[in-house]
């Protein structure tokens, strides 16, 4: 009986972590429910020393919330493990992408120089903000991630990365 137990708890444990995870494979990467964003252009020959970042945000019920996207390019220091701001010229500050009630995407491409003989990990975040008479209603952020398809900017075509390495000459 003690035996029959423990297989029942391990089959139910099994069962809803597979149930867990096949519901976040489910979710397709451009969900236009959710927010979501993607390096769509990384130090090519047509963009040299630039990443491009492009995001999708949803939109509201009523869609008479004015919508905000930031655009911050942070920088990965190897030293501790974590991410940094780009200091200067990383930032886009507020940018209105205008109401409505379908996702819209928007981008912002940052040219960045790094130290002479030196390259530098880059990855996007960005902060979304829903707005009604001037007064932030929600905030949401996402950091960038593959998987994503860019309605327009991509170099090259269909290019979506979660990082961007840019080296100096």
């Amino acid at each position: 009986m003690r035996l029959l137990r423990r297989r029942v708890v391990i089959i139910t444990l099994f069962g809803l972590a597979v149930g867990h995870a096949s519901i976040a494979l489910a979710a397709p990467a451009a969900d236009k429910r959710h927010p979501w964003a993607t390096v769509n252009v990384c130090d090519t020959s047509g963009s040299p020393d630039t990443i491009g970042i492009r995001a999708s945000m949803p939109g509201s019920r009523s869609g008479r919330e004015e919508r905000y996207m930031r655009f911050v390019v942070q920088y990965f220091s190897r030293a501790d493990d974590r991410w940094y701001r780009v200091a200067a010229g990383g930032d886009s500050g507020y940018l209105s992408i205008g109401p409505g009630r379908r996702a819209r995407q928007f981008g912002r491409s940052f040219r960045i120089e790094p130290p002479s003989g030196r390259s530098v990990l880059l990855r996007g975040r960005v902060q979304f903000q829903w707005r009604v008479k001037g007064e932030v209603v929600r905030r949401a952020s996402a950091v960038t991630r593959k998987g994503h398809r860019s309605n327009t900017g991509d170099d090259p075509e269909g290019y979506s990365a979660s990082t961007c390495t840019i080296t100096s000459d």
